[in-house]
Formats: C-alpha cells, sequence, structure tokens
C-alpha cells in the first residue's frame, strides 16, 4: 500500500476533518517509528493512515451489529475486495484489541502504541493558550495524563501496554509521537492561533 491510495482511501470513506487529522497524526507517528527503527518508513506511514479509514461508516466495536460490521473488520473486508495482501488487512486489523490478530510485529506493536497517544497529545495541544502543539511538552502530557477527567475516553493502559511490548520508556514514547505530530502540525490543525 502506498501514501497515495491510503490517502484514498481516507478521503473516499472519511469526511470529519478531526478523524483525517487523527489519521495524519497517527501516519506522522508510525513514519518516525519505522525511521527509528529501520523499517519501511512508506509503508508503516500508509498503514497509520488507513488503520481507521472505515470508522466513520462502521464506528461499532462490538456490540449487537454482526461482526463484520464493526469497525476495523468492515475495514478489512473493503482492503481484501480491492486486492490488498492479507498481511497488509492483518496490519491494520491488529490496532483493535478485539480483533484476535497478535500484536506481533513492530509495525503492528508501534500501530497500537501510538493510536491512542496522538489523541491525547492533540487534546493537551487545544487547551493550551496559544492552540498550538509547539508549545506541548512531555511534562504537558503526562501532567494532564493525570487527569482521568480530561480525555477520558483515551484509553491511557493501552498507551502504556504499546510502549512496554515496544521496549521504550513512557516518557520517551511520549516525546517521539509529539516530535512527529509537531512536524506536521499545520495539517493537524494545532499550529496555533498564528498558524
Amino acid at each position: 500500500m502506498t501514501r497515495d491510495e491510503a490517502w484514498g482511501l481516507v478521503t473516499e470513506h472519511i469526511e470529519s476533518i478531526s478523524l483525517r487529522r487523527h489519521m495524519l497524526a497517527v501516519e506522522a507517528a508510525m513514519r518516525a517509528y519505522a525511521r527509528r527503527l529501520g523499517e519501511d518508513e512508506e509503508y508503516w506511514g500508509a498503514i497509520g493512515l488507513v488503520h481507521d479509514f472505515d470508522f466513520e461508516r462502521y464506528p461499532e466495536m462490538g456490540g449487537d451489529l454482526p461482526q463484520e460490521q464493526w469497525h476495523c473488520f468492515a475495514g478489512a473486508e473493503i482492503l481484501r475486495q480491492r486486492g490488498y495482501p492479507e498481511e497488509t488487512v492483518k496490519d491494520v486489523l491488529a490496532h483493535a484489541t478485539y480483533s484476535g490478530v497478535p500484536r506481533d510485529t513492530l509495525l503492528r506493536k508501534s500501530l497500537f502504541a501510538v493510536d491512542e497517544l496522538t489523541g491525547l497529545i492533540s487534546a493537551v495541544a487545544l487547551v493550551r493558550p496559544s492552540k498550538s502543539i509547539m508549545d506541548v511538552k512531555v511534562k504537558s502530557v503526562r501532567k494532564k495524563w493525570k487527569d482521568k477527567a480530561f480525555a477520558a475516553a483515551i484509553n491511557r493502559q493501552d498507551i502504556e501496554e504499546g510502549a512496554a511490548d515496544l521496549g521504550i520508556e513512557l516518557n520517551e514514547h511520549i516525546a517521539v509521537v509529539l516530535e512527529a505530530m509537531q512536524g506536521i502540525a499545520a495539517d493537524l490543525g494545532l499550529a496555533g492561533e498564528t498558524g
């Protein structure tokens, strides 16, 4: 999967600007980890970009609907119909804890580790007076981390587990993702009042 193919899937299936920005943030974080780990930055970025492409139409993650209508499973079927290899499909599926796909590669571990964290970092940036991610520091994120009422939907345990699976200390993990997101601040709508 190329970056252009991934972006095509995003624009075809996602209208929400905030969801697109989340996917761009995950792409940036995945590219950062690919560089750090000596992996294929183009492919890792594409998987990060496309990981939630079915979420707007299929937001369920369990419940009474048939499994093929759940987030990730619906997207997996679309990817299969478009001829993507099963390994690519599983790379996307692995970020969902309920998918049954093990996080047994560095890519899959990285995707799981960065997904929720990008949301927390974005939330921290948006409550800054400047609304700029450039003003966010690791300690800013850790301070808000402790406030369970802040961005309460973000699963901090998943972030901790993801960092541990990667063998990286949590503050360092936050720093990697934060720096990646700062590199595309304008694309994320987090360049601040002047950006």
